[in-house]
């Protein structure tokens, strides 16, 4: 420990510094645009408000959903901004099978949204359940208590592609507020 200590004093980098690969960390659309600040102003004409909820998840998509506010992906550079009441979401993004304790709550957070409302179901325990399968405490997929619009398969999906769908509902929602 003491060697370690008197190398990083020496050396004074305690951390590597960060490389972009083209196309792995930052998000690009499926028609290889790169996504930038203006992408989601845009085409809506406004930022994109979302409201998280944890239907029953094991967490590995809210990690890599914690990831989206990193230095790295910086969410909010796109316009996109979590918000703490339904009341005031665009999208409701939903990680995790639904329990049948958060099946109620994922109904109400859906019914407290203001039209035009959208759904997407980030995760495969989401999208069909993964690998939480039948029982007594799973209600299943969020598409048993909510209509989804968007689907982002992945165990967890990676941030970029939660970017991606993030801004397909920019998209989808900019056509229902025509």
């Amino acid at each position: 420990m003491l060697k370690l200590l008197e190398r990083l004093l020496k050396e004074k980098v305690a951390t590597e510094a960060i490389t972009f690969k083209e196309g792995e960390a930052m998000p690009y659309l499926p028609d290889g645009t790169k996504v930038t600040a203006d992408i989601i102003k845009s085409r809506l004409g406004r930022s994109l408000h979302v409201r998280h909820l944890d239907a029953g998840s094991c967490n590995a998509c809210d990690f890599e959903m914690g990831a989206l506010s990193n230095p790295l992906y910086d969410l909010h550079r796109y316009g996109i901004h979590f918000d703490a009441s339904p009341r005031h979401a665009d999208l409701l993004m939903v990680t995790g099978v639904v329990t049948r304790n958060l099946a109620e709550a994922l109904k109400r957070s859906y019914e407290a949204m203001p039209e035009p409302r959208l759904v997407m179901a980030c995760g495969d325990c989401a999208i069909d359940g993964g690998a939480y399968g039948e029982s007594y405490a799973i209600v299943g997929p969020a598409e048993k208590v909510v209509p989804v619009d968007i689907y982002v398969p992945g165990c967890p999906p990676r941030p970029n592609v939660m970017i991606a769908g993030l801004i397909a509902a920019a998209d989808m929602l900019a056509e229902k507020l025509k």
